[in-house]
């Protein structure tokens, strides 16, 4: 079986992560877009198509299914994507995880890209989903770059501010950029705080590479792979980024590929 994800950066590691917990054997593809990202601020138009260039190198390596491992990019171009390539490639969105922390009744923030935070899709995401509870959006300058180039100091700043701007007492965080669940050790401590219990931080990664994996064809399921991993930059077939090493997420994937 073989799953492809798809993002600008390196923050489909998580959901990469997460479907080789699910499927140890999975054949992996890791296709981002170095020479046009960070796709955020890109006209949509521009952005789709660079979405969609992206997809449609990974689908020439004929996957079981595409994870568009990207919040931004499921927002302007899932519809595209799906268009494109199914019914053959089953394709999953990232959604962040909005309705499954608004459950819990208690009060949330949203951690997100300053492109994100206000934007008409979360605002609608917080309208269907957490309408009647506290919902507070922080705004992360900077943290989704840190991560992508692994500037630990960088990191800790963003963090650090996001943290500040963090209500105390909200019982979830919100994870609304794949990025940041690579940090989210870091992300955790920075909201601890003495005597009140830490909140609850909900990333998107699980649920995405579980939907992606339901979605597989039984006969693909039952399809024994080999844990192989192939990295797409822009097009082009690579290693991994050395930014990759610096967060579990990558470090375990490298260390399965070479096993396998």
């Amino acid at each position: 079986m073989k799953i492809a994800l798809i993002d600008s950066g390196i923050g489909l590691l998580a959901a990469a992560a997460a479907v080789r917990r699910l499927r140890p054997d999975a054949d992996l593809i890791l296709a981002s877009d170095p020479d046009g990202m960070p796709w955020g601020p890109r006209p949509p138009h521009d952005l789709r198509q660079r979405v969609l260039a992206t997809a449609h190198a990974a689908a020439r390596l004929e996957p079981n299914a595409l994870v568009i491992a990207c919040n931004t990019a499921t927002v302007h171009a899932l519809a595209d994507v799906k268009a494109a390539l199914e019914p053959l490639i089953p394709v999953t969105g990232t959604v962040p995880a909005v309705k499954t922390a608004a459950a819990t009744g208690g009060s949330i923030a949203i951690w997100a890209t300053p492109a994100t935070t206000g934007s008409s899709y979360q605002s609608q995401l917080i309208g269907e989903h957490a309408a009647d509870i506290s919902v507070t959006q922080v705004a992360c300058p900077g943290l989704a770059d840190a991560v992508q180039h692994a500037d630990p100091s960088a990191i800790s700043e963003a963090v650090a501010d996001a943290a500040r701007r963090t209500p105390i007492g909200v019982t979830d965080v919100v994870l609304g950029c794949t990025h940041y669940e690579l940090v989210a050790s870091t992300i955790r401590s920075a909201l601890s705080r003495p005597f009140l219990r830490a909140p609850v931080l909900r990333g998107s990664a699980e649920a995405v590479a579980a939907q992606a994996l339901r979605r597989v064809s039984a006969t693909a399921r039952a399809r024994r792979g080999t844990a192989s991993l192939r990295v797409l930059l822009s097009g082009r077939e690579a290693t991994l980024p050395d930014a990759a090493r610096h967060y579990e997420a990558g470090r375990r994937l490298l260390s399965a590929a070479a096993v396998a």
